[in-house]
């Protein structure tokens, strides 16, 4: 099934596949993308599907070091280039937007802007700046309802501009500890307003940001990233999580959105999302359901057998193979992963992975 199309009333993939979204790190100039950028996804085109890089919908949301933005008509003419570079080789391609929220240093970030969280608490742990090297996270100022308004609209408003600059649809990025999952986990979220202190506060930033930008344009053009038990940026598990999790999705149906992205990181040494859960959260949505976390050819073959997904998510594989495809389609063997430059300026451990010779 891996290699089958996939075809609904409001979108037609070539496969099953998804290269799931992943840092880079190459966006230099003012945080643009650029050339280089649109021959990494022009490689990888044969996927179903490719996500983006986390894109921030805001200068408060770069709080990585040469992550891309999409909020300024500069940026739409860069990603101009990387979707056309996708189209012309007859694949399909979402954005995914990333607002890091507290997970952030101002060294990273442009003049005038501020790290902003659902609280003051900064995140533990050190993050790298291109100026200082590794430091420690900034310490966020709590965002008021009328910040919230405000990075609601920063996200339409990035969605208009996704359409404008030639994607496919959008992804929110509601997973690994970033701003809409720091509003989701109540070991982040310890607001007692109505966007915090129970199920539906924590909820209700992920839902109205997902009505804006369905509203902007059309729920058939956004899809979201969900990592319940994941622990990325000091989040982990809490008490109800599942219980919110599955008001959460079931809500997001309502709104009629193409896919939900289920991240699970046990791959990576957290919690494992229980297989119940997948399978509630695979019931309550009506769309397209991705599953992402630990997967080859053969796990995915049989998660899509099965009926656990829509599609299925790659990562890592998808780096260091752009013709991961027919690489999996012939059984052959993949390159080895180049780790020191995942984050590094420049084409190296990017553009230059070998290719399958035809």
């Amino acid at each position: 099934m891996l290699f089958e199309p996939l075809v609904t009333p409001s979108i037609r993939l070539a496969n099953r596949t998804v290269m799931a979204p992943m840092t880079r790190s190459r966006a230099v100039n003012a945080n643009t993308p650029n050339t280089l950028m649109a021959e990494y996804y022009g490689q990888r085109a044969s996927a179903g599907l490719l996500i983006t890089e986390g894109t921030s919908p805001s200068p408060n949301g770069l709080g990585y070091a040469r992550i891309p933005g999409l909020f300024n008509e500069v940026h739409v003419r860069g990603w101009k280039v990387v979707t056309d570079a996708v189209h012309a080789k007859g694949g399909k391609i979402f954005v995914q937007l990333m607002h890091t929220g507290r997970v952030s240093h101002t060294a990273n970030l442009p003049a005038g802007a501020e790290v902003l969280g659902p609280t003051a608490s900064p995140c533990p742990g050190d993050m790298h700046t291109d100026s200082q090297g590794m430091q420690p996270h900034s310490a966020p100022r709590a965002m008021t309802a009328i910040d919230i308004a405000r990075a609601v609209d920063e996200y339409a408003n990035a969605a208009r501009l996704a359409i404008e600059a030639g994607f496919d649809g959008v992804e929110l990025h509601a997973a690994n500890g970033y701003l809409i999952e720091q509003f989701l986990n109540a070991n982040v979220n310890q607001r007692t307003d109505a966007y915090g202190a129970g199920i539906e506060g924590r909820n209700r930033f992920a839902l109205e940001v997902a009505s804006a930008t369905a509203a902007v344009i059309g729920a058939q053009r956004v899809g979201i990233r969900l990592s319940p038990y994941g622990v990325f940026n000091s989040t982990g598990a809490f008490p109800e999580v599942e219980a919110q999790y599955l008001a959460l999705t079931e809500k997001l149906s309502k709104l009629g959105l193409q896919y939900v992205h289920l991240l699970d990181h046990s791959a990576m040494g957290a919690p494992p999302v229980p297989a119940e859960l997948k399978a509630q959260l695979r019931t309550a949505f009506q769309g397209l359901f991705i599953l992402a976390g630990g997967f080859d050819r053969a796990k995915a073959e049989s998660a899509l057998e099965a009926g656990q997904a829509d599609l299925i998510a790659f990562a890592r594989s998808f780096l260091a193979n752009p013709d991961l495809v027919e690489r999996m389609r012939n059984d052959t063997a993949l390159n080895v992963i180049d780790t020191a430059t995942f984050y590094t300026p420049g084409p190296r451990g990017y553009t230059d992975y070998p290719v399958l010779v035809a």
